[in-house]
């Protein structure tokens, strides 16, 4: 026996911010969620597995139109049409909605319901499956206390959109505690909601997070996919196996250490020896590579790299043409002055006082947002600047920045 699961698919995700970069591949970018479900049902077909499981986030929120869920009935056919049955449920981004009640699924895919936990039973296939989908975005209830027992002489695989004990970046929905999960008396637990792939159980029972199917901003990084499972005969987890899905883009954060640097002819050396070892070693013809080069480590081109900021970017995006899949998304110079000390007592105050209205200023973004409403300065910016305000986390960024400048003004001064 064969399973595929998939989590957090997120088709059509919307990529915001793309038209602040001129040049950005948008439309691939924009593609991309949709390419990596084409590859996963590609995937399925050429395994020929026994099912697909779905564990949440196959949409991203309501849709504009119905070509999103168009799409996904498409290829849900491709896989009637090779008799694979898929199960799924339905995850915080796309509970249950006007949209998702109206859609129309083919026959060979089973959605579990809102209502309360669910258990499906394919004697045929030697399947018991049991799910229950999100009813609203936020579900903070242990919706696994309520799955029904394992089903004598069949494999039982739990479906659920979770975060366990919580995860850094992710909502706490339907927490649950991974002994509870071992102990249920399932074979596999098909997990979603995480978007890194972690194998959180192996010994016997299986709790995995496959890791979203796309990587969709610079804080998802690396290979995205899914994981292919092979049951032995004996319906014990003979094999699990990380399949690659991302074809059309991938994100990178490439951390160049700057620790010596005496130049920004230095630095720009460094950069491009990262850019080939980590991005242009995994080169795949046709895939856009994101990239975001943050720069770190104590060294004398400190003060030459935050003060040129906007030199050093257009050398690394220069550099980066060098490499043809690589698109430079941001270049971030978090680097430090070679000695600690300053020349004065004075400095050391202005330093520390920075550095404490920066975490004050942190901990209240809404002062940032009044200064630029009461002082006007927000309506006297370009259009594309005032969008990128609505971003979240855009507080933390203009902060840092203007803090970031700030000390290299000071230290030029020294």
């Amino acid at each position: 026996m064969k399973l595929l699961h998939a989590a957090d698919l997120h088709i059509d995700s919307p990529l915001r911010g793309l038209d602040r970069y001129p040049g950005a591949p948008a439309e691939q970018l924009r593609n991309a969620t949709r390419n990596a479900v084409d590859n996963l049902v590609t995937l399925a077909l050429e395994e020929e597995v026994t099912a697909v499981l779905l564990a949440g986030d196959v949409y991203d929120g309501s849709w504009d139109n119905y070509r999103t869920g168009l799409y996904f009935t498409e290829q849900m056919h491709r896989l009637r049409e090779a008799d694979i049955p898929v199960f799924m449920i339905s995850g915080n981004h796309d509970a249950e909605n006007k949209m998702t009640r109206k859609l129309t699924l083919p026959d060979n895919v089973y959605r579990f319901s809102p209502d309360g936990p669910e258990r499906e039973i394919r004697e045929d296939l030697g399947l018991a499956v049991h799910g229950q989908s999100f009813a609203q975005r936020d579900v903070r209830d242990n919706l696994a206390a309520g799955y029904k027992d394992a089903a004598p002489g069949l494999f039982n695989i739990g479906l659920l959109h979770t975060a366990l004990d919580g995860r850094p970046g992710h909502s706490r929905y339907a927490p649950c505690d991974l002994n509870q999960l071992v102990n249920h008396g399932y074979d596999y637990w098909a997990l979603g909601h995480i978007h890194k792939r972690d194998v959180m159980h192996e010994n016997g029972v299986h709790v995995v997070f496959p890791g979203n199917t796309q990587g969709r901003h610079p804080g998802e990084t690396g290979d995205k996919g899914c994981t292919l499972v092979t049951v032995d005969g004996s319906g014990k987890v003979e094999h699990l196996e990380h399949r690659t899905l991302d074809s059309a883009a991938r994100w990178y954060e490439v951390r160049v250490d700057m620790t010596g640097a005496y130049d920004r002819d230095d630095a720009y050396r460094r950069v491009d020896e990262k850019l080939r070892k980590q991005v242009g070693d995994h080169f795949v013809d046709g895939r856009v590579d994101a990239v975001r080069v943050v720069a770190f480590g104590a060294c004398e081109a400190h003060s030459a790299l935050l003060t040129g900021h906007e030199e050093f970017t257009a050398e690394v995006q220069q550099i980066s043409q060098q490499h043809s899949s690589v698109w430079i998304e941001k270049v971030r110079v978090r680097t430090t002055r070679l000695r600690d000390e300053v020349a004065s007592e004075q400095l050391t105050e202005l330093v520390a006082d920075i550095r404490e209205e920066t975490e004050r200023l942190h901990a209240t973004p809404e002062q940032v947002r009044a200064v630029l409403t009461s002082t006007g300065l927000q309506s006297k910016l370009p259009a594309q600047v005032r969008k990128s305000f609505q971003e979240e986390g855009w507080t933390d960024r203009i902060t840092n920045e203007a803090a970031d400048l700030l000390m290299a003004m000071l230290e030029e001064s020294r």
